[in-house]
């Protein structure tokens, strides 16, 4: 392998995780101003829907191996709880809860997911993974405070904590079967099988698409084809070739980013405590993606090479 082979193969992952939280960013803004249009489920079926459709117009360019067996089974099972009840359950926790709230809940998740890999994965848990998620998960606290209205309840909460474990148990299954599906693959499948557990919404999202404005509708198609057709299948290509506790703690820098898009789209400041709250969560990310040698060095570590915890 040339070195600009090496090169190339350590940055494509790190620009598709990029586009990733970018879009998903994204959608919690647009997600904002659906909501008096589209309910919970009917959301979820129409976001699906369209990402199912843009997916299927890209798998038709070429034959696509289907999986078979466990490998089948991986796909359909994390499709169903991320793409399918996931959806459903964090768009039901926003209506109980405020952005901050909601964010700071479901950010549960990747450190669900760290301490899953670390065990079940057998990713371990190396210590720059470990001082990051606490930097990062600090930031999260601090946007939370910064944004939150007090809006809350218990409803709204355990819906936000099963959405962080859906998060969680969705990756994990999905790591396992990228061993034996392509990426594009799993997230085209992954899909059709959330859009399909989510059909029982069908009645109403037909209702909801009558009644509500074509701007509303449009947006439900953006969420559709970037923040889940392109964004799922970037994620999938990231995932395959990073671990799956490094790589959920990127979307530590979502909420970040997302007080960014509000202050830029919606002409929303957001309080100073707010931009604090985002250069934690990216000095978290960043501290994560430290070689052991590095991070050894910063904390003034002299006593060898173990860098797990």
């Amino acid at each position: 392998m040339t070195t600009a082979t090496r090169s190339r193969s350590a940055t494509l992952p790190l620009l598709a995780t990029a586009v990733t939280m970018i879009l998903w960013a994204s959608a919690f803004i647009v997600i904002r101003s659906v909501g008096d249009h589209y309910s919970p489920g009917p959301l979820a079926l129409g976001r699906l829907a369209a990402g199912s459709v843009a997916l299927s117009l890209v798998a038709a360019l070429r034959p696509r191996r289907i999986p078979r067996g466990r490998p089948l089974l991986l796909v359909i099972g994390y499709g169903v709880l991320w793409f399918g009840i996931y959806a459903v359950a964090l768009n039901a926790a926003e209506h109980h809860l405020d952005a901050g709230t909601t964010a700071l809940v479901v950010n549960v998740g990747p450190i669900l997911i760290a301490v899953l890999a670390g065990v079940y994965l057998k990713e371990g848990f190396p210590r720059g993974l470990v001082t990051g998620l606490v930097i990062a998960f600090s930031g999260v606290v601090t946007i939370a405070i910064a944004t939150s209205t007090g809006r809350h309840d218990a409803a709204g909460v355990l819906l936000a904590l099963a959405a962080a474990a859906l998060y969680a148990v969705g990756v994990l299954l999905q790591k396992q079967a990228l061993r034996d599906v392509d990426p594009f693959t799993a997230t085209w499948l992954g899909c059709l099988a959330g859009t399909v557990a989510c059909l029982p919404f069908a009645p109403g999202l037909l209702t909801e698409l009558r009644d509500a404005p074509g701007s509303a509708t449009l947006s439900v198609v953006y969420l559709g084809v970037f923040p889940t057709a392109i964004a799922f299948a970037t994620w999938a290509y990231a995932l395959k070739r990073m671990s799956a506790g490094g790589l959920s703690s990127s979307s530590y820098v979502v909420p970040g980013i997302a007080v960014v898009l509000s202050w830029l789209l919606l002409g929303e400041v957001p309080a100073p405590l707010a931009f604090a709250g985002g250069a934690l969560c990216l000095l978290g990310v960043a501290v994560t993606r430290l070689p052991p040698s590095a991070l050894l060095h910063i904390l003034g570590n002299k006593s060898g090479p173990g860098d797990r915890m």
